[in-house]
């Protein structure tokens, strides 16, 4: 225990596992050598066929802060929801069984939190724990949740993707006990988590210093379950950005940057949500003029002032999201006011 805390703080560490028996003893090994000491280590065994609960409890023989919940299968919403029920701790930490912590990780982020009562959730920076070159898209992710640390920046991206990697975070356990836990649906549930909270008041922030090796083997549920697909991301967060438009509208028109099919579709979400889109915007003068589903498009010169009008960023390639931010903001708009980025 660090000698920075007054009282013991104790850590519950929400391990679920299906049929990880592979990686399993490395990821509790990472646990096991913390340089705190006061955690307990939940294995939620969710109805494994491969020996992973029985390798899991022989670890804990020797270890009694490692114990191990035996389940039959249910999924992972039901696993980490058996795990904060058993949780004893007044930090979460969330990890998973193909995952490795640094040693460090559990001191640096209970440090984190002890010294900003303000926020309610930590994250970390991860190294990337499979192949750039194979999983181009992946790594890509990872670069920009790491460049996402301090609270602002995980509040004004969060509609752009989760701003944070499940695994790394550790949470206060208050939280759940005030905004409700995990949630099952057609949705990620993480992701789903940080919205809820997020449109709660809760801030999130990071420790600016690498916490875990996030792995990306081919079982991994984010890329097998549809829950994870591309659709499910976008209609959860359009539930969420519609809030924020509908709190923020004060009567402006809702203008999206970005008249391409897929941007259009993207946006399209939010139509169900209640959310009117009356026109674009695009750099591109060949679409000027053009009016999809009978929207106008227009250019980055005819933008209103932003007292007339809310900007949504849809434009997903990479660097643009900077360049609009500064054409916005050159603009008067403000970022989490007048405008969001969204992807």
């Amino acid at each position: 225990m660090s000698p920075k805390y007054q009282t013991p703080v104790l850590v519950s560490v929400v391990m679920p596992v299906f049929n990880a028996a592979d990686t399993l003893a490395a990821a509790i090994r990472s646990i096991q050598r913390q340089t705190m000491s006061a955690w307990e280590l939940l294995v939620v065994d969710d109805g494994s066929t491969d020996g992973s609960a029985e390798l899991a409890q022989r670890l804990a023989l020797n270890d009694p802060r490692l114990r191990v919940i035996r389940r039959p299968r249910a999924g992972l919403v039901p696993a980490l929801e058996a795990g904060l029920l058993e949780a004893r701790g007044a930090y979460i930490a969330r990890m998973d069984a193909d995952d490795i912590s640094y040693p460090d990780r559990l001191e640096l982020q209970v440090d984190y939190l002890e010294w900003n009562k303000a926020l309610g959730v930590a994250g970390g920076l991860v190294d990337f724990g499979g192949d750039p070159a194979a999983s181009e898209g992946y790594a890509l992710h990872v670069e920009w949740v790491n460049s996402l640390v301090k609270p602002e920046e995980i509040r004004l991206n969060r509609f752009v993707e989760s701003p944070l990697a499940h695994p790394s975070v550790m949470f206060r356990r208050n939280l759940v006990d005030r905004h409700d836990g995990y949630r099952a649906g057609p949705f990620p549930e993480d992701y789903e988590l940080w919205l809820r909270w997020m449109a709660a008041g809760v801030e999130m922030g990071k420790v600016p210093r690498r916490v875990l090796i996030w792995n990306d083997p081919p079982r991994r549920l984010s890329r097998t379950d549809p829950r994870y697909d591309t659709e499910a991301f976008y209609e959860i967060k359009a539930g969420y950005l519609a809030r924020e438009i509908h709190a923020g509208r004060r009567g402006r028109q809702v203008l999206v940057w970005g008249a391409g099919r897929p941007t259009r579709k993207r946006a399209e979400c939010l139509a169900r949500h209640g959310v009117e889109i009356n026109g674009y915007l695009d750099i591109d003068p060949e679409k000027w003029g053009r009016r999809p589903q009978g929207r106008p498009v227009a250019g980055p010169a005819e933008i209103p002032p932003p007292h007339q009008a809310v900007v949504l960023g849809y434009v997903a390639k990479r660097g643009a999201r900077e360049l609009i931010r500064q054409h916005l903001e050159a603009r008067g708009y403000r970022e989490g006011q007048d405008f969001w980025m969204a992807a």
